[in-house]
């Protein structure tokens, strides 16, 4: 019986050189492509004017400058051709999210729908060549001794790819590299360090998810209701995000903390970017130098701030506390805010120093209504600062002790804003409300704040501490 001939799909070895890594801002200066298609090679390449300037290092890198394609035709006048001469094929690159998102973001500006099939080496590279430490494509050239003949060139650098398809062909013979590529090829959107087995074994559902990139460092810590499709989603935007894009290149493995709910998750994701400081995530800061204003009437009547620092400080537990900031700085800087707001003396709020029978320097440029001068009445201004500050006003904690909030089979045990844990049965939540203790922290604060003003308030179980010590 004769055995069945293997056919490749078309395929089109495609390299880029740009001006930079951001897919909005930078631009495409040169085009390479290597057809493969019925064991024919063609070749194609063009340099493209980016209409921008061309960084010194990229110049250095690539040795393409702005006088090479300052007559060159831009990237609209070729599109056309470009279209016509991957139609149809496998896009094959390295690193190919680069690549790809780079031409795709070029079609995009010009009206033009681009969504060919694509094959990443670096991904073909691992799975055929898993005891292999490094998939770059200097690692690959040295490894399987490449033929270098222009590196960082575009046309160079797709011929490289071409090499390396053929060595992966001698490696493994035709039918496993068409396995190999029917395997990888439709997965365009998953990082070359990420395969689909890792994604598929994500829970669909709440809970945290975390990024870590080379060493176990952890890259970004994210939450979601659903976690495949969340981290999926980071995936597919890296497409036309820079962060996302720049995220994706780095990111090693993914790991993950399922929880019962949405608040879970919130709480969890506050608490784990605290503790392990993720490099790309927007830090949350810790609250050990919380301070907070406090209204005080003086001698002769009028409001003044006084500021809490967090020596002094009890949320939940203090009236007449306004604010919540996490340094004196940003304090006092929200003071200033609605002053100008308000029109507010900034005198009598003792942001600047006070000279008796003299105007403050808010009032000489029209920047205060008055009441240092008498113009306006001080219980007018008291009034209005009150107003003011009653929109930050710190909420006491509106029950006689700690509490539970039922999410799915698991409840959550706060007391004076303070996250305790999680308990599964009532011996653990008693033994959570009676003995836990936790630092007050405002991110975790205002998570709460917003449950309990919205849809968690009906989840609310009230603890009785008393009366199960007595049982």
């Amino acid at each position: 019986m004769l055995k069945k001939e293997c056919h490749y799909p078309e395929l089109a070895f495609v390299d880029i050189e740009t001006t930079g890594s951001h897919f909005e801002r930078d631009r495409i200066t040169e085009i390479g492509i290597k057809t493969l298609a019925n064991e024919e090679i063609s070749t194609w390449e063009a340099l493209v004017n980016p209409q921008i300037f061309i960084p010194q290092h990229i110049q250095r890198l690539t040795g393409i400058s702005p006088l090479m394609v300052a007559d060159q035709p831009i990237f609209e006048e070729l599109a056309t051709k470009i279209k016509e001469g991957l139609q149809g094929k496998v896009f094959v690159a390295h690193n190919a999210r680069f690549d790809y998102g780079f031409i795709k973001a070029s079609f995009k500006r010009i009206g033009i729908e681009f969504k060919p099939k694509v094959l990443c080496t670096v991904k073909l590279s691992r799975l055929l060549f898993p005891d292999q430490p490094r998939h770059n494509l200097d690692t690959i050239i040295n490894v399987h001794q490449l033929s270098v003949s222009a590196r960082h060139r575009a046309l160079g650098d797709a011929d490289l790819l071409l090499q390396f398809w053929r060595v992966c062909e001698q490696a493994v013979g035709k039918e496993r590299l068409l396995e190999a590529l029917n395997q990888l090829v439709g997965n365009a959107s998953l990082p070359p360090n990420i395969d689909q087995v890792l994604i598929d074994s994500i829970p669909d559902g709440p809970g945290c998810y975390i990024f870590y990139g080379e060493n176990k460092n952890p890259l970004y810590i994210g939450k979601s209701i659903a976690m495949r499709s969340r981290v999926m989603g980071h995936f597919q935007s890296a497409l036309t995000q820079r962060k996302e894009m720049q995220l994706s290149l780095q990111v090693r493995d993914i790991d993950w903390i399922e929880t019962s709910g949405e608040l879970s998750a919130l709480i969890l994701e506050s608490r784990l970017i605290k503790e392990r400081m993720p490099s790309m995530n927007i830090k949350l800061r810790r609250s050990k130098d919380l301070c907070a204003w406090s209204l005080e009437r003086d001698a002769i009547g009028v409001l003044r701030p006084s500021l809490i620092t967090h020596h002094n400080l009890s949320p939940g537990l203090q009236e007449n506390l306004y604010g919540l900031f996490y340094s004196k700085r940003d304090a006092n800087t929200y003071l200033k805010a609605i002053s100008k707001k308000y029109r507010l003396c900034e005198a009598l709020l003792c942001l600047e120093k006070q000279i008796e029978g003299k105007s403050c320097f808010g009032y000489q440029v029209k920047q205060c209504s008055g009441a240092c001068v008498g113009v306006v009445p001080i219980e007018i201004h008291n009034l209005q600062l009150k107003t003011a500050m009653d929109l930050y006003k710190v909420q006491i904690w509106p029950y006689s002790g700690a509490i539970a909030i039922q999410e799915g089979n698991e409840m959550i045990v706060i007391d004076k804003w303070c996250y305790l844990g999680v308990a599964i049965n009532q011996d653990e939540l008693y033994e959570l409300a009676a003995f836990g203790d936790a630092e007050f922290d405002l991110d975790i604060y205002k998570i709460i704040k917003k449950a309990l003003s919205g849809r968690y308030k009906k989840q609310v179980i009230l603890l009785d501490l008393k009366q199960n010590s007595d049982n």
